[in-house]
């Protein structure tokens, strides 16, 4: 019987399926929604959709709070409530078509999804070993992904007959559902070494702080300006973007549990050299891309290298103390939007200059990236 397979009839594992894809799928939702709602509807500039993207990165900044709440509430009960919130955010934003209530929502339905991610991550690398890890976050990763999936082609189907307000709204209940029947769960263990409580700073953490930091401010550059540049430059449509997103989805789908996989065969270092050499490739090309079939090819393969970044996640593993994983991931998840709070306002600036400053600046990220993975060294996993 492989680790994977005696995984997946443990209770934490079912918990945090059923939770990943409804969480992916409202936020895919509102991901795939809200740049035409921005352009299309609230008629948002450049500049403001950094301010509103730099609002989305603002809870992830204060993820440290979550070891706040967990001194009064279980890490478990903290993951359903946070998919509660986020569904909240997701369902309300349609309903709100201002410059300010862009800002207030994507605020809430932000905080949701960072304490997810946060709370999230720390479950997966308390509950499995070091070799099961990556095959579980592999396999929830193609969840997402199928989550993804069927919330863009629901979108894709139900565009063409209802409004903004309504596709919103059928994106968000999806994680209030999910958040309500997780209320109720228990797939909590006994014996788990007890977590460190508060901040957790340690030196020997460095490689890890530096990597998440950067690919935080990297992760920007496509998740804002490369949408937005097929949307106000390339003129991509509600249905196109939709078209693109379950393309993306169902590759991603099929290839994340490899990736896990990958990871126990040939370690973090070769992954993640693989992926930054080839983002640099991906960032120069958005610089002197001219084509719209290009631009969507781009986008295509930045979401598939995204993947790889969970080998940052295993890398620590393998190199912290398991009581200070909970507080470490809370720490990493503030670092990760340390440089990503900033990015998209600064960004969006210079988009106003001109759209492949921002595009430059990935580049950069991506080398810095490259050049600290080579430094990464990590034991042999175990279970």
């Amino acid at each position: 019987m492989t680790a994977l397979s005696t995984t997946q009839t443990r209770p934490m594992y079912v918990y945090l399926m059923v939770l990943s894809f409804a969480q992916a799928a409202a936020f895919l939702g509102w991901n795939t929604l809200y740049t035409n709602f921005a352009v299309e509807v609230v008629g948002l500039t450049g500049q403001q959709n950094g301010v509103v993207q730099s609002v989305r990165e603002l809870p992830g900044l204060l993820s440290v709070l979550v070891l706040f709440f967990l001194l009064f509430v279980s890490e478990v009960r903290l993951t359903s409530l946070a998919i509660l919130l986020c569904g909240a955010g997701v369902m309300l934003t349609g309903l709100f078509p201002t410059f300010s209530g862009q800002i207030f929502w994507t605020f809430v339905l932000s905080m949701g999804f960072h304490i997810f991610e946060t709370t999230n991550q720390s479950l997966i690398l308390q509950y499995f070993s070091k070799v099961e890890a990556p095959l579980v976050i592999g396999r929830l990763r193609a969840l997402t992904s199928a989550g993804s999936f069927f919330m863009g082609a629901a979108i894709l189907i139900f565009s063409r007959y209802l409004e903004y307000r309504h596709l919103f709204f059928i994106a968000g209940a999806v994680a209030i559902v999910a958040g309500a029947w997780g209320l109720f769960q228990h797939p909590e263990v006994q014996g788990l070494p007890v977590q460190r409580k508060g901040v957790v700073l340690r030196w020997r953490y460095w490689l890890f702080y530096a990597l998440t930091c950067l690919a935080g401010a990297r992760r920007q550059i496509f998740t804002v300006f490369a949408a937005f540049l097929l949307v106000q430059k390339f003129q991509f449509s509600l249905f196109h973007m939709s078209l693109l997103f379950l393309f993306n989805n169902l590759v991603t789908w099929m290839l994340n549990p490899y990736i896990g996989k990958a990871i126990n065969a040939f370690g973090e270092r070769k992954l993640l050299s693989l992926k930054y050499a080839m983002v640099v490739g991906v960032c120069v090309s958005y610089v002197f891309c001219s084509s719209p079939y290009i631009a969507a090819g781009l986008y295509i393969i930045d979401q598939i290298l995204f993947s790889f970044t969970v080998s940052i996640r295993t890398f620590f593993q393998k190199i912290a103390d398991r009581e200070d994983i909970a507080p470490s991931m809370a720490v990493g998840v503030t670092v990760n939007h340390i440089a990503a709070v900033f990015v998209p306002l600064v960004g969006g600036i210079l988009w106003m200059v001109d759209y492949r400053i921002p595009f430059v600046l990935g580049t950069v990220f991506a080398v810095a990236s490259l050049c600290l993975v080579q430094c990464i060294r990590t034991p042999t996993a175990n279970a």
